[in-house]
Protein backbone atom coordinates (compact mmCIF):
# COMPACT_ATOMS: atom_id res chain seq x y z
CA UNK A 1 0.00 0.00 0.00
CA UNK A 2 1.19 3.51 -0.72
CA UNK A 3 -0.35 6.41 1.17
CA UNK A 4 0.28 10.16 0.91
CA UNK A 5 2.58 11.43 3.68
CA UNK A 6 1.22 13.77 6.33
CA UNK A 7 2.82 15.77 9.08
CA UNK A 8 1.53 17.74 12.04
CA UNK A 9 3.51 19.73 14.57
CA UNK A 10 2.45 20.86 18.02
CA UNK A 11 4.26 24.03 18.99
CA UNK A 12 4.84 26.60 21.68
CA UNK A 13 4.08 30.19 20.81
CA UNK A 14 4.64 33.13 23.13
CA UNK A 15 5.43 36.79 22.49
CA UNK A 16 9.14 35.91 22.30
CA UNK A 17 9.19 32.34 21.03
CA UNK A 18 7.84 29.99 18.41
CA UNK A 19 9.19 26.46 18.32
CA UNK A 20 8.07 22.84 17.82
CA UNK A 21 7.43 20.65 20.88
CA UNK A 22 6.00 17.47 19.31
CA UNK A 23 5.60 16.10 15.83
CA UNK A 24 3.84 13.26 14.07
CA UNK A 25 4.24 12.07 10.51
CA UNK A 26 2.92 9.21 8.42
CA UNK A 27 4.85 6.67 6.39
CA UNK A 28 4.22 5.11 2.98
CA UNK A 29 2.27 2.23 4.56
CA UNK A 30 0.00 4.59 6.52
CA UNK A 31 1.77 3.92 9.84
CA UNK A 32 2.65 6.90 12.04
CA UNK A 33 5.58 8.06 14.08
CA UNK A 34 5.32 10.56 16.94
CA UNK A 35 8.08 12.29 18.87
CA UNK A 36 8.41 14.85 21.62
CA UNK A 37 11.10 17.34 20.58
CA UNK A 38 13.92 18.52 22.83
CA UNK A 39 14.14 22.26 22.11
CA UNK A 40 17.28 23.92 20.79
CA UNK A 41 18.67 26.49 23.25
CA UNK A 42 18.34 29.29 20.69
CA UNK A 43 14.58 28.71 20.53
CA UNK A 44 14.03 29.51 24.18
CA UNK A 45 13.21 33.12 25.15
CA UNK A 46 15.72 34.86 27.40
CA UNK A 47 13.11 35.53 30.08
CA UNK A 48 12.26 31.81 30.15
CA UNK A 49 8.52 32.52 29.87
CA UNK A 50 6.92 29.61 28.03
CA UNK A 51 3.41 29.96 29.39
CA UNK A 52 2.24 26.61 30.75
CA UNK A 53 4.77 24.56 28.77
CA UNK A 54 6.78 22.03 30.83
CA UNK A 55 10.34 22.64 29.64
CA UNK A 56 11.79 19.97 31.95
CA UNK A 57 9.51 17.37 30.36
CA UNK A 58 10.66 18.39 26.86
CA UNK A 59 14.31 18.29 27.87
CA UNK A 60 14.00 14.88 29.59
CA UNK A 61 11.59 13.13 27.20
CA UNK A 62 12.33 14.95 23.95
CA UNK A 63 14.27 13.51 21.06
CA UNK A 64 17.45 15.45 20.24
CA UNK A 65 17.17 17.37 16.97
CA UNK A 66 19.99 15.42 15.32
CA UNK A 67 18.07 12.15 15.89
CA UNK A 68 14.80 13.66 14.66
CA UNK A 69 16.47 14.97 11.50
CA UNK A 70 18.08 11.59 10.86
CA UNK A 71 14.71 9.85 11.16
CA UNK A 72 12.98 12.36 8.87
CA UNK A 73 15.74 11.86 6.28
CA UNK A 74 15.10 8.11 6.45
CA UNK A 75 11.29 8.30 6.40
CA UNK A 76 10.49 11.19 4.06
CA UNK A 77 13.29 11.64 1.49
CA UNK A 78 12.20 13.48 -1.65
CA UNK A 79 8.55 13.38 -0.60
CA UNK A 80 5.79 15.95 -0.64
CA UNK A 81 4.43 15.96 2.89
CA UNK A 82 0.97 17.40 3.41
CA UNK A 83 -0.15 19.49 6.38
CA UNK A 84 -3.56 20.81 7.43
CA UNK A 85 -2.50 24.29 6.39
CA UNK A 86 -3.65 25.88 9.65
CA UNK A 87 -0.38 26.04 11.58
CA UNK A 88 3.00 27.52 10.70
CA UNK A 89 4.23 23.98 9.89
CA UNK A 90 6.61 25.12 7.16
CA UNK A 91 8.27 27.63 9.52
CA UNK A 92 8.53 24.96 12.23
CA UNK A 93 10.10 22.44 9.82
CA UNK A 94 12.61 25.12 8.79
CA UNK A 95 13.40 25.79 12.46
CA UNK A 96 14.15 22.11 13.10
CA UNK A 97 16.48 21.75 10.14
CA UNK A 98 18.14 25.17 10.33
CA UNK A 99 19.03 24.51 13.99
CA UNK A 100 21.29 21.75 12.59
CA UNK A 101 22.33 23.77 9.50
CA UNK A 102 20.47 21.44 7.17
CA UNK A 103 17.75 21.61 4.55
CA UNK A 104 14.57 19.56 4.91
CA UNK A 105 14.67 16.47 2.64
CA UNK A 106 10.98 16.94 1.79
CA UNK A 107 8.55 19.58 0.55
CA UNK A 108 5.72 20.81 2.78
CA UNK A 109 2.40 21.42 1.01
CA UNK A 110 -1.13 22.20 2.26
CA UNK A 111 -3.77 19.44 2.08
CA UNK A 112 -5.60 21.60 -0.50
CA UNK A 113 -2.90 20.59 -3.04
CA UNK A 114 -3.70 16.90 -2.47
CA UNK A 115 -7.48 16.98 -2.14
CA UNK A 116 -8.46 19.47 -4.80
CA UNK A 117 -12.18 18.72 -5.03
CA UNK A 118 -13.05 20.69 -1.89
CA UNK A 119 -12.42 24.24 -0.75
CA UNK A 120 -10.08 24.78 2.19
CA UNK A 121 -13.13 25.61 4.34
CA UNK A 122 -14.83 22.33 3.37
CA UNK A 123 -11.62 20.41 4.06
CA UNK A 124 -11.26 22.02 7.47
CA UNK A 125 -14.91 21.28 8.31
CA UNK A 126 -14.37 17.65 7.29
CA UNK A 127 -11.17 17.42 9.35
CA UNK A 128 -12.91 18.87 12.43
CA UNK A 129 -15.86 16.52 11.94
CA UNK A 130 -13.52 13.49 11.75
CA UNK A 131 -11.65 14.60 14.88
CA UNK A 132 -14.97 14.86 16.72
CA UNK A 133 -16.39 11.60 15.28
CA UNK A 134 -13.27 9.64 16.22
CA UNK A 135 -12.98 11.27 19.67
CA UNK A 136 -9.58 12.75 18.81
CA UNK A 137 -7.75 15.64 20.49
CA UNK A 138 -7.01 18.32 17.85
CA UNK A 139 -3.88 19.53 19.67
CA UNK A 140 -2.18 16.10 19.51
CA UNK A 141 -0.11 15.88 16.32
CA UNK A 142 -0.74 12.14 15.89
CA UNK A 143 -4.50 12.79 15.96
CA UNK A 144 -4.10 15.54 13.36
CA UNK A 145 -2.16 13.17 11.09
CA UNK A 146 -4.73 10.41 11.66
CA UNK A 147 -7.58 12.72 10.59
CA UNK A 148 -5.67 13.67 7.42
CA UNK A 149 -5.03 9.97 6.68
CA UNK A 150 -8.77 9.26 7.05
CA UNK A 151 -9.56 12.11 4.66
CA UNK A 152 -7.07 10.79 2.08
CA UNK A 153 -8.54 7.30 2.41
CA UNK A 154 -12.07 8.65 1.88
CA UNK A 155 -10.84 10.39 -1.26
CA UNK A 156 -9.34 7.12 -2.58
CA UNK A 157 -5.76 8.43 -2.42
CA UNK A 158 -4.21 5.19 -1.14
CA UNK A 159 -2.59 2.94 -3.76
CA UNK A 160 -3.32 -0.66 -2.82
CA UNK A 161 -0.13 -2.13 -4.32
Amino acid sequence: MSAPRFLDIEYCQTDDALFPVAMAWSLEDGQMKTVVIAPADEWLPEDGDLGDLDLLYLEEQGVPLIELIHELHQDLPDQTVYVDGLDPDEILVDLIFSAMNQEAPFEVAPITELITGMSSEMLEDRRRHLLFEEGLEPQLPEHGVYALLLMAQEEGLFDEH
